[in-house]
């Protein structure tokens, strides 16, 4: 991740947009605080300058320097959470930076939101509030995972969507079935998308590029779709082979 100050790059007004960017911006930061739990702690050099951590709108996350610019085109994250790294217990400090990663992020939410009226305002409100936090993401977040068929070495459940040898692919209610009592390892896995955390009621399907899980609707596949696809390449990756 450059480090350099984030830049803004949406600007939503309606409260659907509003909450897109927050879900986007959510979405990386449970990323940078779980699956790319290292590449963050390595980021975090407390002999750097005042580091933040940013969420963008386009789902990446980045350990970069403040906006320079008085007053920020947007609220700022908490400065200085690198000075912080080696004095506190690394589950600790993680727990910090999540809360006030949460905290930002209402505040950004908000600040888009200022214009809204009041039943706007509460619309959206209570559409963030039935998305787990970052902290509680982090903290619901298994700490070991066990050396069990399904589970891969990062940690991430390959239950959410099955390939049969002849190539189908099961839904991830089907696939619960068969792992009734394996529902720990199902929450190491968050949505690429949306960063929601795995739900076995819910259809997911995996990238074969980069091996990131999506709930279905978040990339716009069915299950029903998902039974003619051999290789799924996620939005992400697709973009990326399109620029080369």
């Amino acid at each position: 991740m450059e480090m350099a100050p984030a830049q803004v790059s949406s600007n939503p007004r309606t409260v659907e947009d509003i909450f897109k960017d927050y879900s986007a911006r959510r979405g990386a930061l449970v990323r940078a605080l779980t699956s790319d739990v290292d590449e963050f702690f390595g980021f975090c050099d407390p002999d750097k300058e005042n580091l933040c951590l940013y969420g963008h709108s386009n789902g990446r996350w980045e350990v970069a320097l403040p906006a320079e610019e008085v007053p920020p085109e947007l609220p700022e994250p908490a400065l200085g959470i690198n000075f912080a790294r080696d004095g506190m217990n690394r589950r600790d400090w993680l727990s910090l930076v999540a809360v006030h990663s949460d905290s930002w992020l209402v505040s950004v939410a908000f600040f888009f939101a200022a214009r809204l009226n009041g039943n706007e305002r509460k619309r959206l409100f209570n559409m963030i509030n039935d998305l787990p936090t970052v902290y509680e993401s982090l903290v619901d977040r298994k700490q070991h995972v066990r050396d069990r068929p399904g589970v891969d070495n990062s940690g991430k459940s390959r239950h959410s969507t099955k390939r049969t040898s002849e190539g189908q692919v099961k839904s991830s209610r089907v696939v619960a079935e068969e792992y009734e009592d394996d529902d720990e390892e199902h929450s190491e896995t968050f949505c690429g998308t949306c960063g929601g955390r795995y739900n076995a009621n819910e259809f997911w399907i995996g990238c074969d590029i980069c091996e990131r899980w999506f709930h279905g609707k978040c990339v716009r596949i069915t299950p029903a779709k998902a039974e003619h696809i051999k290789h799924y390449k996620c939005p992400d990756c697709s973009s990326k082979k399109n620029r080369l």
